[in-house]
């Protein structure tokens, strides 16, 4: 088995991939692309990816692209029982936050890390950054409530669908705006924090992103 992994390790889309390769304890090559290292562009990733967007795990030559699409398929494949369930009932537990990180979450997370953190100063329209705020506290309450329940999203252990989120919450912690966690939000952030991978991946710094408007 051959795994590859093409992303700069500073997109969180990215690093939803390698924190799941980490917790499956595989082994892969890293091949730093996007952003700051280019590559993107090339004929050979185009190959891979037309769409020329991060993340890319090419598998045994096969080209796999969209970060939860790679989780699925390394979930199903590597995954076994913990991390994919023979049960359908099961799955779509945590298969419906993953769509809603995607639908919801993601767009209101972006809206405040792009307009606020990766806008220069001088540029940013506070009233759009306002209402991005708005939208991402109000899907912290859906989670803090789905998490009142549950010791992870889905249930008593983690999921996908845990990766999928907490890849986001880090980064508007610490870039100058007060958004506040709800308490179940809070004791589940904790436990992420204590497992290797996540601190590995994902408690990263991106100060390299600040300001910076383009990939």
């Amino acid at each position: 088995m051959s795994l590859e992994l093409y992303g700069r390790a500073t997109s969180y889309n990215v690093q939803k991939v390698l924190w799941f390769l980490d917790e499956l304890n595989l082994q892969y090559k890293h091949i730093e692309c996007g952003g700051e290292h280019g590559g993107l562009e090339s004929k050979e990733f185009s190959v891979r990816n037309p769409l020329r967007k991060v993340p890319v795990l090419v598998v045994n030559g096969a080209s796999i692209r969209e970060s939860n699409t790679i989780l699925r398929f390394l979930a199903a494949s590597y995954g076994g029982d913990l991390w994919w369930s023979q049960s359908p009932i099961e799955r779509a537990e945590h298969e419906k936050w993953m769509d809603w990180s995607i639908d919801k979450f993601e767009p209101s997370f972006t809206g405040v890390f792009w307009g606020f953190y990766r806008t220069p100063e001088l540029k940013r329209h506070h009233d759009t950054i306002n209402k991005h705020i708005k939208e991402y506290l109000s899907c912290l309450d859906i989670l803090d409530k789905q998490l009142e329940k549950n010791r992870y999203v889905s249930g008593a252990n983690i999921t996908l669908s845990d990766i999928t989120l907490g890849v986001f919450i880090y980064r508007l912690q610490d870039i100058g705006l007060e958004i506040p966690l709800g308490p179940n939000i809070s004791r589940w952030y904790a436990q992420l924090r204590t497992r290797k991978a996540f601190c590995t991946w994902v408690l990263s710094d991106f100060s390299q992103l600040k300001g910076r408007e383009n990939y």
